[in-house]
């Protein structure tokens, strides 16, 4: 059991805007793989230069499209974990909550939450790298598949141009609408909560900065440290599937 100060449970009590940011630690536990982790995370198998930047689609675009297929299809056979129905379930509780996501998968959507901001693109919303036009991918899952596959990237229907992930690569901008919304939630929310992400990628890590210089009530909640303990309000230490369900169930209580 995760060890819950009271007084964590009094403050999100009293918060009228919760801010939620979540990292790959989250969908880790639905078995899918985070980028950092040493020896099993994908960057210790894969070079991002290769496979996570735009002169990489250009050089090899079916190396690139083939591996973000696999990729994708791992997520629709992935579930989501009590981590992701937790926050589902206490973005309804709360009487705001602003659920902000570096993952690229939908299984926060799949539990429930609505909306979710994501901050690096989605796997399953490709669009065209020429006109931006979105593409709809069809929803069969392969039987076997494999990350080294090369898998020529469809055309676009309006101009021709190469359908591209849509997802954010090294090197890439963020979405600004969503970045936008992300720092005024930060800005704003009385508790932020940082979950299952190493805090070390920017500018998504800036966001607890941002939160804790305007105040909130700032709480990690990881199995391992990443460097930002003693600035916190608390640090709640476990995987997201078990510390999010026992807060969940703990505040229900208050209510």
């Amino acid at each position: 059991m995760a060890d819950i100060p009271d007084t964590l449970l009094e403050s999100l009590r009293a918060a009228r805007h919760v801010m939620v940011l979540t990292g790959t630690g989250v969908s880790a536990e639905s078995g899918l793989a985070t980028f950092r982790t040493p020896q099993t995370g994908l960057w210790e198998r894969f070079r991002p230069e290769d496979l996570a930047t735009p002169s990489a689609f250009q050089r090899d675009p079916a190396l690139v499209w083939g591996w973000y297929e696999w990729r994708r299809m791992q997520v629709m056979r992935a579930a989501p974990n009590p981590a992701h129905e937790a926050l589902s379930a206490l973005q309804k509780l709360m009487p705001r909550m602003t659920l902000v996501t570096q993952n690229v998968d939908d299984l926060h959507e799949r539990a429930g939450s609505d909306p979710v901001i994501h901050l690096h693109g989605t796997l399953l919303q490709p669009y065209c790298g020429r006109c931006r036009e979105s593409y709809a991918l069809p929803r069969e899952i392969p039987e076997e598949p494999d990350g080294g596959r090369l898998l020529e990237p469809p055309s676009c229907h309006r101009c021709a141009g190469s359908i591209r992930p849509g997802v954010v690569w090294f090197g890439e901008a963020l979405p600004q609408r969503d970045w936008d919304l992300a720092v005024r939630a930060a800005a704003a929310c009385d508790a932020f909560l940082c979950v299952g992400t190493s805090s070390v990628v920017q500018p998504a890590a800036s966001l607890i900065e941002m939160a804790i210089k305007a105040g909130a009530v700032a709480v990690q909640i990881n199995p391992n440290p990443t460097g930002l303990e003693g600035r916190l309000f608390c640090e709640l230490q476990g995987p997201a599937g078990v510390v999010l369900p026992e807060l969940l169930e703990r505040l229900r209580r208050l209510y």
